[in-house]
């Protein structure tokens, strides 16, 4: 896996453009929600995912490294996390997450000890 989190490995199936805005996205261990936003900027790829009732309406912000999979036809995005492990990660803020690089660099520090390989 890159050490760039906040790319998408060309092993995902993503393509640059693609309104990803309603896929579902899937934990290791099951479903944690759907994607509210997502940016597709270079080096600063990430998903909004709104885990609706599962953590109390929670959003993430999912830097795209941890995509494992785009799946276009189910509309269906898989990544290597596991649900607590999203569940415990640093709080979305939106007011910070844009142009703070303090932020992204401690979201982006908690999932490269998270993530899978």
């Amino acid at each position: 896996m890159s050490d760039n989190i906040w790319g998408y490995q060309p092993t995902t199936g993503h393509a640059a453009g693609t309104d990803l805005i309603g896929y579902k996205v899937e934990a290791t261990d099951g479903s944690i929600g759907k994607v509210d936003k997502h940016s597709d900027d270079v080096h600063s790829s990430y998903l909004v995912v709104d885990t609706g009732v599962w953590i109390f309406g929670k959003h993430v912000l999912l830097p795209a490294g941890t995509v494992t999979t785009i799946d276009q036809a189910e509309q269906k995005i898989y990544v290597a996390l596991t649900k607590d492990q999203i569940k415990d990660s640093p709080e979305f803020d939106k007011d910070k997450h844009i142009g703070d690089a303090g932020y992204h660099e401690q979201v982006g520090t908690y999932y490269q000890n998270h993530r899978r390989a």
